[in-house]
């Protein structure tokens, strides 16, 4: 989304995507506030010293937490969408923003109490304790957002050569089947396969696409892209040249890792 000054929010420092940059203020102050928080409601003798400290912490926090829900969004509209991350990343600056509107609210009753020189109030109870189920509550969502966006990231970047590869003792090419019906060759090194070979691989099973002249066999990259097993599937025994190019045009780092799954050309 578009918003603050009509910027474009999956990129903005020097071209490289805000949503990866931001996210780590995100994921550290956030949880290290609702830690200090929940600190203070447990031992209130020391919230009249760090109260406002860990107040201005999590608003840092939570700001970033909503500038990387918004450039994570743009960001996906271009490489896709991680679902469980995109979930969680979600739900965690609206769950911090009620914990600061929580914990404000009991550090002025707090404050109040201490003012008057008497004990707790109830009033003052029941905001600690919204606020301590609020820490908890922030601190676990922050864990999940931090754990499925490294997951989005790293997952399947060590994977091991597609199964239906070239076998390396095979050093002559295979002829293609003359028809879509005809059972399909092993994949041997440089052939040449036709768009009838790609129709005979378009299941999840065996993921066959052909991308600007050359045929990869995505089958093992299903379940490890970013962006969701959908992303794949709906390129499965297609020429995906469009497709590719219209997300991907001028990246290294998806044709780097498209490298690794080609099993021929496409002709």
């Amino acid at each position: 989304m578009d918003y603050f000054f009509g910027m474009d929010l999956s990129q903005f420092l020097g071209g490289l995507p805000l949503h990866p940059l931001v996210v780590h203020f995100a994921v550290v102050l956030v949880p290290v506030a609702a830690l200090g928080l929940l600190l203070l409601v447990l031992f209130s003798r020391l919230a009249d010293r760090f109260g406002v400290l860990a107040l201005l912490v999590l608003a840092v926090g939570t700001a970033a937490a909503f500038v990387a829900k918004e450039s994570g969004e743009d960001l996906a509209a271009k490489i896709g969408r991680p679902a469980e991350h995109a979930t969680w990343g979600a739900l965690l600056p609206w769950v911090a923003a009620g914990l600061w509107v929580a914990a404000l609210i009991w550090f002025l009753l707090h404050r109040a109490d201490r003012r008057a020189n008497r004990g707790r109030s109830g009033a003052t109870i029941g905001g600690a304790l919204l606020t301590a189920a609020l820490a908890l509550v922030t601190v676990a969502l922050s864990i999940l957002v931090g754990h499925s966006g490294a997951t989005a990231v790293w997952a399947g970047t060590g994977a091991g050569t597609p199964s239906a590869k070239p076998s390396g003792t095979v050093t002559t090419p295979a002829a293609p089947p003359a028809s879509p019906s005809s059972s399909a060759p092993a994949p041997s090194a440089e052939a040449t396969y036709t768009a009838s070979d790609l129709a005979a691989h378009a299941s999840a099973s065996s993921c066959w696409a052909a991308i600007n002249g050359s045929v990869y066999d995505l089958t093992d990259w299903i379940n490890a892209h970013p962006g969701g097993p959908q992303r794949i599937l709906a390129l499965c025994g297609t020429d995906a040249t469009a497709a590719f190019n219209a997300q991907h045009s001028g990246q290294a780092q998806p044709a780097d890792q498209l490298k690794q799954f080609r099993i021929g050309t496409f002709g």
